[in-house]
């Protein structure tokens, strides 16, 4: 067990690699992406302004149904329903990524202290600091979480389409928040960034989790957990009751 975790947490640096590479271009305050950022907000911004019911219709998204407080209340109903289910593994892991990644994103924003964007008539406005977004990387961790412990429960020929459609919430996420004006586009990516290996990470320990109660790889395209639609999702090496590991 623990040579696995060991993996997981090297699987999560690795991932955590690109973020790394992104906040040091950030800190440095690199020209190119100074531009990269200031150019899309300025040409966004602009067609908010010239849109107010494109704006609108950005703000609902962004305020409402993909709002961090929306998201983790599905993500918290979705553990619940797991408890109930007595699948006390993935009820653990999707609280743990969902926590998890809440505290660093918030841990990230203070030690960097990059101040949101500064337009001229805003459409929004947004409290605190801008780097990494937050709204990225709660959506990048709660879809995440969404869609890996229900694919079980769908049948294959519509997988694709959960697949894209949180895909489309996670890029469509980022978009609200750099075409609002409250993040910078390089905020987005690294909230994507840092969201993406918050969920390797956590992904892999649960691997590794599956391997310690004797239970073979899965392929993420079937889910972190196939037996969650089993009677009983759950090892018993691992249920409240257990007294000893399964054979």
């Amino acid at each position: 067990m623990g040579v696995r975790l060991l993996l997981a947490i090297g699987a999560g640096a690795v991932a955590a690699v690109p973020f790394g590479l992104l906040l040091l271009l950030v800190e440095g305050a690199w020209p190119p992406l100074l531009r990269l950022d200031a150019g899309a907000a300025r040409r966004l911004h602009e067609v908010a302004l010239e849109h107010p019911g494109w704006t609108a219709t950005l703000r609902f998204l962004s305020d409402w149904l993909w709002d961090p407080a929306t998201l983790r209340i599905a993500v918290a109903l979705l553990t619940g329903w797991l408890l109930y289910r007595r699948a006390w593994r993935l009820a653990a892991w999707a609280a743990t990524t969902a926590i998890g990644g809440a505290l660093i994103g918030v841990l990230v924003k203070v030690v960097v202290e990059r101040a949101r964007p500064s337009l001229q008539d805003p459409v929004a406005q947004a409290p605190g600091y801008s780097f990494p977004s937050g709204h990225a990387m709660t959506a990048t961790t709660s879809c995440a979480v969404l869609l890996l412990v229900l694919l079980p429960l769908v049948p294959r020929r519509w997988r694709g389409l959960c697949w894209a459609a949180a895909g489309i919430s996670v890029l469509g996420v980022g978009f609200t928040r750099i075409a609002l004006g409250v993040h910078w586009f390089s905020d987005v990516i690294g909230g994507w960034l840092l969201g993406g290996a918050v969920v390797v990470l956590t992904g892999w320990a649960f691997e590794a989790w599956r391997s310690d109660a004797g239970r073979p790889r899965t392929d993420v395209s079937e889910g972190l957990e196939p037996e969650l639609t089993d009677e009983e999702p759950e090892p018993r090496a691992y249920g409240p009751e257990s007294g000893s590991r399964d054979r």
